[in-house]
């Protein structure tokens, strides 16, 4: 009997990548050294908002060191360099440049106004502080309300207003469902709800970096990017470069969360001095240059109305946001908001909803994509007021979920927003989820608590979410007015020895890549794990593709892989054909062998590999080679979803929050590797939770960021964090061929509005209806007591507005 080989996909192998990244025997961008490399030091402002009215370099010019200082007059005289933005998501959007560095005029806390070139790293950073440059105080920016009122000091006088955009859908306009005025009017139940996106840093483990190398046939950088392509593509449209003379390098990049997702002046930049200097440059920067420079996220106003029948049934929901771009556009920065907009209605049917999002420059850091990009926030709004509708109804909050969400039953299902979930089964998730945390009992222990008014009081969350990723579909996109399309690349290379080279246009920053494509391919081709070798972040090597975010690598990028696969297959079979002696249609495929059907003789892609490799005994007219590649371009998006549940114990006395417990049930579809879920569930969970309990980025009264260093800006530890239970159900996608939905997002979504909830839940009798994030000790203190500007206000709506925060976060 033939020995059954175990499939690849859906077994827990640990990643093949880690052995060089936990060891330190890998390249990153900040240990690539050139010969005659020199270093970069860029100057920042101090200030928010200010004219520049002198620059004086002679000082630093003479200083040790130093090969070259360098002025916006110096690197682009012409002023003609502007970071691009791929998102305009209306005709009339407000684009103002943004230079490689400041020359008239700063507009953040942090914006470049000179570079320095050195021999070395420290020189660069010393000769900085001789540099002497005079401003003229601006008005700040900060508050997105005020910075729209006619009379706002203006970040950008050119424009004559602080608003950047203005984006409506409207169901009933867009005849995806009723009218939302309508359903408000008529409705037994109007609530509404003000909520508080706060700003975030992206603390990715690996700060930003850049090495350019103008001395070869091509110009080569190196960066510490999520999107080498798109960076290629951008940098030759922004610099006027000849895209085949320029090649991107994106090494084993340490983290990114959408944080280096955009095009950098700072790379801009090197490919200048590297070029007037013609020698090798590197730029890299510090800890709190990141958190000071580097884009935030989030950072919105939510005003949210939801209207419902006296029994729980949801009849309309309209939301209003205003967006905190900070000082200019980013990459597709723009277009967050917009993403989230199709998912505030996210597992419920509502029939009626209407959208607006003002999207608003301040006088601060500029804000892009981070974790989750639009769904975290959407997420958050609708499930946080769901909790809120509950109460007002006296409805268990699951309760309510249940009966307005979209039954197992009744998919596929086309949402208000017109999007086709095509899978899901969200009573099963919740169902295990309430399993697995003891919903029940908790309860009754929450009710125990509140009767013998425990100074620690326990609160129960809930939150279920969907989002859509596998950021793809590029008709989609194109109706969005995104700058790029959705498709992702893929090549299979069969050496004549057997083993395989995929190269990969999804390059990997941290998810494990290099294991889950080698288990694709192993299965698709027999060949073992071990005999895959997975190349990415290279233009050169893998000369197309549309890299890494919005959970795209596997639905995307592993079916691209998928679908070369298939091709190579497709190759080999006239072949095995005629090694075989038979006709193709007695050939059966299996687990990388031909077989002819009903004997035992048979014969296996590698062998077929080294038969090409010599082309000795081929078929008339049939070329040598396997090799082969595909484009993959989805229909749809996915839509994994989950039930999560937190139990939180608040000491009324001290504000002091601990999660007691945290369960999640996620549907990702089909699972290629249980191990990097798992690991990509867990980290999405600090993420979102720190949201909710620890970080928030601030800036005092003159946009100075006061929370620049780790001491400041508070990341959670493991200690921190309670030992998550994890589960999940399975519901295969039906728009790719592995089944399979996107994970990297799921826990930063589904986590924050969980937190909220339990925290919430916990004070909901002392008359607490919201607490802003972070829910610092002092915030849930000042909330018990109703002397914070957190604690519910009249007329059920979120009352008081924002308060003033200090440096380390608390409400004053």
């Amino acid at each position: 009997m033939t020995a059954t080989v175990e499939p690849e996909v859906g077994k827990s192998r640990r990643r093949k990548e880690d052995e060089r990244l936990i060891t330190g025997r890998t390249r990153w961008t900040d240990n690539i050294a050139l010969p005659g490399m020199l270093h970069l030091a860029v100057l920042r402002s101090p200030l928010a908002h200010a004219k520049i009215v002198s620059i004086d370099t002679s000082a630093a010019k003479e200083a040790a060191g130093v090969v070259a200082v360098y002025t916006a007059a110096d690197l682009d005289p012409e002023g003609a360099i502007g970071m691009p933005c791929a998102w305009p998501i209306t005709p009339d959007m407000a684009a103002p440049r943004r230079p490689v560095l400041a020359s008239d005029r700063v507009n953040f806390a942090g914006e470049g106004v000179a570079v320095v070139v050195a021999r070395s790293s420290a020189e660069a950073h010393d000769a900085l502080e001789a540099i002497e440059v005079e401003y003229e105080d601006l008005p700040s920016v900060l508050d997105l309300e005020a910075a729209l009122a006619e009379d706002a000091p203006l970040v950008h006088e050119e424009l004559g207003s602080n608003k950047n955009a203005f984006w409506v859908f409207d169901s009933a306009e867009a005849g995806t469902g009723g009218n939302v005025e309508e359903a408000l009017s008529s409705s037994e139940v109007v609530l509404k709800r003000r909520f508080r996106q706060q700003r975030l840093v992206p603390a990715f483990m690996e700060p930003r970096a850049c090495v350019v190398d103008p001395t070869g046939a091509q110009l080569t950088m190196w960066s510490a990017t999520q999107v080498p392509h798109i960076l290629r593509v951008m940098s030759a449209l922004t610099l006027g470069i000849p895209e085949h003379k320029l090649r991107v390098i994106a090494p084993d990049v340490g983290g990114g969360f959408g944080g280096k997702i955009g095009v950098l002046p700072e790379e801009m930049m090197s490919v200048l001095v590297a070029n007037k200097l013609g020698k090798p440059v590197k730029w890299n920067e510090s800890r709190s240059e990141t958190m000071l420079a580097a884009h935030h996220g989030r950072d919105q106003i939510q005003d949210i109305t939801i209207s419902a029948k006296a029994d729980g049934t949801v009849t309309g929901l309209k939301v209003e946001l205003l967006a905190n771009l900070g000082a200019y556009n980013g990459l597709v920065g723009p277009g967050v908001p917009i993403l989230g907009a199709f998912m505030f209605n996210a597992i419920y049917k509502i029939p009626a909803y209407h959208f607006a999002c003002t999207n608003v420059f301040t006088t601060t850091t500029l804000t892009d994509a981070y974790r989750g990009a639009g769904r975290p926030e959407a997420t958050f709004a609708i499930e946080r007021i769901m909790d809120e509708l509950a109460d007002e109804l006296g409805m268990d909050p699951v309760e309510l979920r249940e009966k307005n969400w979209i039954k197992h039953e009744e998919f596929p299902f086309t949402t208000v927003c017109g999007l086709t979930y095509d899978s899901g089964n969200y009573e099963a998730a919740t169902e295990k989820a309430k399993e697995l945390f003891g919903y029940d009992a908790l309860r009754r222990e929450q009710k125990e608590r509140r009767e013998a008014n425990d100074p620690v009081q326990l609160g129960i969350g809930i939150s279920t979410f969907t989002e859509m990723c596998g950021l793809a579909p590029s008709r989609v996109l194109g109706s969005l007015d995104y700058g790029a399309g959705g498709w992702e690349y893929a090549s299979l290379r069969m050496l004549p020895t057997g083993k395989v080279e995929v190269t990969t246009g999804a390059s990997a920053h941290g998810q494990g890549h290099e294991t889950a494509w080698s288990q694709i391919v192993a299965d698709q081709l027999g060949v073992s794990f071990e005999d895959v070798e997975v190349l990415h972040g290279d233009t050169q090597s893998s000369h197309k593709g549309l890299d890494t975010y919005g959970s795209r690598s596997l639905v995307v990028g592993g079916i691209a892989i998928v679908k070369a696969a298939e091709k190579v297959v497709a190759k080999a079979k006239p072949i095995a054909a005629h090694l075989l002696e038979c006709s193709e249609d007695d050939l059966e495929y299996s687990g990388g062998k031909f077989t002819v059907k009903g004997t035992d003789s048979s014969t296996t892609i590698q062998d077929i590999a080294l038969a090409v490799f010599a082309a000795h005994n081929l078929p008339d007219g049939v070329e040598p080679s396997l090799d082969s590649d595909a484009t993959f371009d989805p229909e749809n998006f996915s839509f994994p979803h989950g039930t999560h549940l937190c139990a939180a114990e608040v000491d009324t006395e001290t504000g002091q929050v601990k999660l007691r417990s945290y369960v999640c049930v996620d549907d990702v579809g089909k699972v290629v590797n249980p191990l990097i879920v798992e690991g990509q569930v867990h980290g999405g969970l600090a993420q979102g939770i720190a949201q909710a309990l620890f970080e928030e980025a601030v800036h005092d009264e003159s946009g100075t960021l006061t929370t620049g260093t780790f001491a400041d800006y508070l990341l959670p530890s493991a200690a921190d964090l309670p030992s998550f239970t994890t589960d999940r159900t399975e519901t295969p996608s039906t728009t790719n061929p592995l089944g399979a939905k996107g994970v990297g997002e799921a826990g930063t979504i589904a986590s924050t509005p969980a937190v909220v909830n339990a925290v919430v839940d916990a004070v909901r009798q002392f008359g607490v209806n919201d607490i802003e994030m972070p829910l610092t000790p002092m915030r849930v203190w000042n909330a018990v007591r109703g002397g914070g500007a957190n604690a519910g206000g009249p007329g059920g709506e979120a009352g008081g507005g924002l308060g003033s925060i200090d440096a380390s976060g608390g409400a004053q």
